[in-house]
């Protein structure tokens, strides 16, 4: 039978069902899968040496990893003291290298026959008895037709990802290479370009057919390097395509509301404030102001550092909502945070006609029951809340306004619920987090976005230290000193109970500790997740009131706490968080004129390994990043007051999966492109995208019927992903 792209992967020659069930659980059912199984690395014989060339360089002082490819000789377990090791020889044109193995030995042992031909790579040694000597390295069997011809052609040889199940059924590299290649020769001819020739040549990318091929035998590096680059642009721009197209019928919906802004009102809550607004806010507002006056709904975000004002301008915008006789919504992530926002407004709005209720999930049923009559009736109010918000007996029925904070923390379908509890309210969207601008592109991209990057005139930088543990009796001694002088401080502690696996402090533990000694002349309090909310509640108010001098805490209070009193921050084991929660944690203190304090402790060791202050994290390595993650991070807090700054390197630290979760956010995984290390693929292919969308918004035209295929093709699952802000 002739074999298509659509054909089973068992009709392929070798393969058959036993085999084609176990590729099938790897994803490949098909020609066309087997054809987009891409090699996940490559041996290229510009990067390989020989033995002679090997020792000159060593001998020189080189001290990085080199690739050189030999004959096994011979292989022998060596008894060396009291441990074993394992030492395989080996041989090349130009002479002879060795391997050795201290640990791992029964894995090693008998691998190595006299014979086969192996690539090696690793840092090499000279050892004392003048032998080129590589130790624990990473090695590839060769088949020795094909290192021969590798050596004599300069072929690139790709590697894959071969599982155990695919070594049980000995399909290895080199078998994988033979049935893609059979696959290639047979089908190739029948693969259909996914991307319109005017987009290919104006971007100036590698068609498809050729783009497989060079994926899996490459003919040069240069044109893997052209292959690689035409996957990633056709990922980003069908990930854009969504969005621009997400964006473009956003702006065409005309069935929002249209509120009227009352100037008077909004006139006499600026003059209540003890403060003037800073241009960015201004400027935020505006950008506000036009979204809600249109009867397109507005679907914005506004991003910006902790402690930029985001507040005051949300609660601008639930005034106009409500001063329209509509309901607003404002939910926050945490009960202790929409607690705050609840008494912020309320205080905040004494002096004018609007009602502000409050429910979460803490609050007694009779209470919560008067909140949801009134959502239910269309009472025109600020509700805010918690998830109590999105339960099934809210039931608002004159939503105007939603406003969501610190929105990472809700999930998809949670932002949904409360979205599409109206048909078509405006929404507004905030986080803290700063976002990386690649990441703002894809997750965000729909949204319109506002940026607060400025603070408020009188906010004094704080200042970050990293400290030992062995110094927090100077720490503590410098709390007491700011206590009696009227400040008042956080002490934070990564868990709540003590922990047999992990050896933290905790901030119960602490809290007695401390308070019946070092601190007993002084209030102190205690706040943390497993408590109830008013009694959280209690802790916060007393703290506010300075009824407590010093509260220990553990992350509850990352997110939105405001005590413009509070000036010092000391962050026990300093390393146990990540640097966005560190950020927002730094964020809670020098919010008044005083100022800020905020004191990374942690191990001796790390608080060691300081960088000057003019060392660049945009040059770290890949190398120096995966082994220095932990230093990198606080270093960067200790460095960079902007969270904006903070955040592109939390993203290469981390990747952005890791930060903003992007299964969460509804977009499809990256399977070949990179959002740290793809910007300038990303721009060009977001531009290439909502300029054909603007230009085609339905997709009418004959040469991008192939998007609107591919997208409803491969893409059908996502096509609604950007319906959620």
């Amino acid at each position: 039978m002739s074999i298509t792209l659509n054909s089973q992967i068992q009709y392929l020659k070798s393969i058959g069902p036993k085999r084609a069930e176990i590729l099938s659980s790897i994803g490949i059912q098909t020609v066309h899968n087997l054809l987009y199984y891409f090699p996940s690395r490559y041996l290229d014989r510009t990067t390989i040496l020989n033995s002679s060339k090997t020792f000159k360089l060593v001998a020189s002082g080189y001290n990085s990893d080199i690739t050189i490819i030999g004959k096994v000789v011979e292989s022998e377990e060596i008894r060396y003291g009291k441990t074993n090791i394992y030492k395989v020889s080996f041989k090349d044109d130009k002479g002879f290298f060795e391997c050795v193995w201290f640990k791992g030995i029964k894995y090693f042992r008998n691998r190595f026959k006299e014979g086969d031909y192996y690539a090696i790579s690793a840092k090499p040694v000279i050892t004392k008895y003048g032998h080129l000597q590589f130790a624990h390295p990473d090695f590839d069997k060769l088949a020795s037709e094909e290192s021969l011809d590798f050596l004599n052609t300069g072929k690139i040889i790709p590697f894959y990802k071969i599982s155990a199940q695919l070594k049980n059924i000995n399909l290895g590299d080199l078998s994988l290479r033979r049935l893609i290649s059979s696959a290639v020769e047979q089908c190739i001819d029948d693969i259909s370009e996914t991307l319109p020739q005017e987009i290919i040549s104006a971007n100036n990318l590698l068609n498809l057919k050729s783009t497989i091929i060079n994926k899996h035998f490459p003919e040069s590096s240069g044109i893997l390097d052209r292959a690689n680059y035409r996957l990633k642009f056709e990922e980003f721009f069908y990930i854009e395509s969504l969005i621009a197209l997400k964006k473009k019928t956003n702006k065409t919906r005309k069935n929002g509301i249209s509120f009227k802004l009352d100037i008077p009102l909004v006139k006499q809550f600026l003059n209540s404030l003890e403060f003037e607004l800073t241009n960015a806010q201004l400027k935020t507002l505006h950008d506000i102001r036009l979204d809600m006056e249109n009867k397109v709904p507005m679907n914005r975000l506004i991003q910006g550092d902790v402690g930029s004002g985001k507040t005051i301008v949300a609660l601008i915008a639930l005034l106009i909502a409500v001063s329209n006789n509509k309901q607003a919504a404002f939910m926050a992530p945490t009960e202790i945070l929409a607690i705050q926002h609840f008494h912020n407004l309320q205080a905040m709005l004494t002096d004018f006609p609007i009602t502000v209720q409050l429910l979460i999930g803490g609050q007694k049923l009779k209470e919560k029951n008067l909140v949801y009559d009134k959502m239910k009736s269309g009472f025109p109010a600020i509700y805010v809340g918690t998830h109590a918000l999105i339960e099934e007996k809210a039931n608002f029925s004159n939503l105007g306004l939603v406003i969501i904070d610190e929105q990472h923390r809700f999930g998809v379908a949670q932002r949904s619920k409360l979205i599409t509890k109206s048909l078509s309210p405006d929404v507004l969207v905030m986080t803290a987090t700063p976002i990386p601008r690649t990441l703002t592109m894809t997750v965000y991209g729909d949204l319109d976005v506002s940026i607060i990057d400025e603070m408020p005139k009188n906010r004094i930088p704080i200042k970050t230290f990293l400290r030992s543990d062995k110094n927090l009796d100077k720490i503590y001694k410098f709390i007491i000193e700011s206590v009696k002088k009227g400040q008042q401080a956080f002490i934070v502690y990564p868990l709540v109970e003590d922990s047999d696996k992990l050896d933290l402090k905790a901030a119960e533990s602490y809290f007695e500790e401390l308070n019946s000694s070092i601190f007993r002349d002084y209030n102190v309090g205690l706040i943390h997740g497993k408590m109830k909310w008013d009694e959280k509640k209690e802790v916060m108010d007393k703290f506010a009131k300075k009824e407590f001098d010093i509260l220990f805490s553990t992350t509850v209070i990352e997110v939105g706490i405001d005590i413009p009193n509070a000036n010092i921050m000391v962050i026990n084991d300093a390393h146990r968080f990540g640097l966005s929660q560190l950020h927002q944690l730094r964020g809670r203190i020098g919010r008044g004129a005083e100022q800020g304090f905020c004191i990374l402790v942690t191990s001796d060791e790390l608080s060691k390994r300081q960088f000057d202050a003019t060392f660049n994290f945009d040059y770290l390595s890949d190398a120096q990043i995966q082994k220095n993650k932990t230093i990198i991070r606080l270093n960067a807090l200790v460095a960079h007051k902007s969270g904006f700054r903070l955040a592109e390197i939390d993203m290469k630290l981390r990747g952005p999966g890791d930060i903003y979760g992007l299964k969460q956010s509804g977009l499809p995984d990256f399977k070949y492109a990179n959002l740290v290390e793809d910007q300038d693929i990303l721009f060009k292919a977001k531009n290439t995208a909502f300029e054909l969308i603007e230009d085609d918004h339905n997709l009418i035209k004959e040469d991008n019927n192939v998007i609107k295929e591919n997208l409803k093709k491969f893409y059908k699952d996502n096509l609604h992903f950007s319906n959620i802000a």
